[in-house]
């Protein structure tokens, strides 16, 4: 079964537009899990623009289901992971600018430095994933790094659906067999969608885990969040 994490990172943009702490991220995570999501994603950055370091802390004891942590394994974010020991790690090669993740790692080209930073994650006990694009090559270089699974980046997947579903998917397809083949798990988010997940949960069912974020907070907009991930949940069916 593909389980739902749903990333809370836009709950968190909302309630730093006006300050205080209406919506409450709190309350939408242990709502969301009450709802029948099977984890909470959090993606916290530098700048702190929507989920705060403090948020991480103040979630993780209140988290019945899965935790994924998301981000750039800068010395901050290292710390933070360590002292929250989250069910997952997953490691993001985001700039400190950049408005959302844009890439996957070059898991050949960073080998050395994703080998120490999973093995301190692992060492900790924390389930690690490397986020990649969808390039057999970089799955089989997340394997030699160590990493217990890898995050197929999906907006290239969803960039294409519209015109060409099947060459959309295909480079997914290959990617995640690797996966398979090799005994890495399998994660994907970015840009997934009710449009466009039950098509791509058809054709790679062996996928462990999608994060999905901003697709499932504006679909709740008109929905309702209950509504909306039990849509998302049927999607994964």
């Amino acid at each position: 079964m593909t389980k739902l994490s749903v990333n809370i990172n836009k709950i968190a943009t909302l309630r730093n537009a006006r300050g205080g702490n209406n919506p409450n991220v709190l309350t939408v995570a242990r709502d969301v899990e009450c709802f029948g999501g099977q984890g909470i994603t959090v993606h916290p950055r530098p700048d702190e623009r929507h989920i705060r370091y403090q948020d991480v802390r103040d979630l993780r004891p209140q988290i019945t289901t899965e935790f994924n942590i998301e981000g750039n394994p800068i010395d901050s974010f290292v710390q933070l992971v360590l002292e929250v020991v989250p069910t997952q790690v997953t490691l993001v090669p985001d700039g400190h600018d950049q408005i959302t993740s844009n890439h996957g790692w070059d898991t050949l080209e960073n080998k050395t430095f994703l080998t120490d930073i999973c093995k301190t994650f692992k060492d900790a006990g924390i389930r690690t994933s490397i986020f990649v694009n969808a390039d057999p090559r970089m799955v089989e270089g997340a394997k030699a790094c160590g990493a217990d699974r890898v995050e197929l980046y999906t907006e290239p997947y969803a960039a294409g659906y519209a015109a060409n579903r099947e060459a959309a998917i295909a480079p997914f397809i290959a990617a995640a067999e690797e996966a398979r083949r090799i005994g890495l798990g399998l994660n994907a988010g970015h840009d997934l969608s009710l449009e466009n997940l039950a098509y791509y949960h058809q054709l790679i069912p062996w996928t462990d885990e999608v994060s999905i974020g901003h697709a499932l907070i504006c679909d709740a907009l008109y929905l309702g969040l209950q509504e909306t991930i039990k849509q998302y949940l049927a999607a994964l069916q």
